[in-house]
């Protein structure tokens, strides 16, 4: 009788670099709390560069800075009620871990943004500078965010669940979705405004769509 024949297991190539010695080990609930603190805050700091030099960006932050524009509610409400409809979406695609995580998220921003109007005061930047600086910023501190198991909600949302379901780099997804609403600002602000917004856009996006690929990581 011919001996069974089994199908060799396929073990995951690590990252270049990765030490196969240490054990891959999820992040404790302190090192999620200072990582979401720290990722709210730079994002609320970056967006407060782009409001403070009316720049639109895109995402439901660059919803929200369109809406602060023309009525009298502080961005950070009008940040935290664009996306609860989303919170929805996040709890049925996500879970409730993944939404309470995003709905802090949330709130922090929404917290830090006027924090940081009241203490930086007045600012005089120039708008390109204002928005390279100001979406770069908010890159990177959603790449803090999405590692630590949360997001900020809106159109993070619907990105992170495309790349979790078809492979679609989040980044890209996002871009997609932010020309819709960098071409709404068309009717709020001037059009040089609107060409500067959307070359600090295309910051943001290749900040995330460079790095947070599927599989890049081996723990969460």
């Amino acid at each position: 009788m011919a001996a069974p024949t089994t199908t060799p297991t396929r073990v995951p190539t690590p990252p270049h670099g990765a030490d196969l010695r240490q054990p891959v080990l999820p992040h404790s609930r302190t090192e999620d709390a200072l990582g979401l603190l720290t990722g709210t805050f730079v994002v609320a700091l970056g967006l407060h560069l782009l409001k403070a030099s009316g720049i639109v960006t895109g995402g439901t932050a660059g919803l929200s800075l369109l809406l602060s524009y023309g009525l009298p509610v502080p961005f950070g409400v009008l940040f935290f009620a664009v996306n609860l409809p989303f919170m929805v979406l996040a709890v049925a695609k996500k879970g409730w871990r993944f939404a309470v995580r995003s709905l802090l998220s949330i709130a922090l921003v929404s917290a830090f943004t006027p924090l940081h109007a009241q203490l930086f005061g007045a600012l005089h930047l120039p708008p390109l500078y204002a928005a390279v600086s100001g979406n770069v910023l908010t890159g990177i501190g959603l790449l803090i965010v999405f590692r630590h198991g949360a997001s900020l909600g809106g159109f993070n949302v619907v990105a992170l669940i495309a790349q979790e379901r078809f492979g679609w780099r989040a980044g890209y997804v996002q871009m997609a979705l932010d020309v819709l609403v960098i071409a709404a600002a068309s009717t709020v602000v001037s059009p040089t405004a609107v060409l500067v917004s959307a070359f600090g856009a295309v910051f943001l996006n290749g900040v995330l769509a460079l790095n947070h690929r599927p599989g890049r990581y081996l723990g969460a």
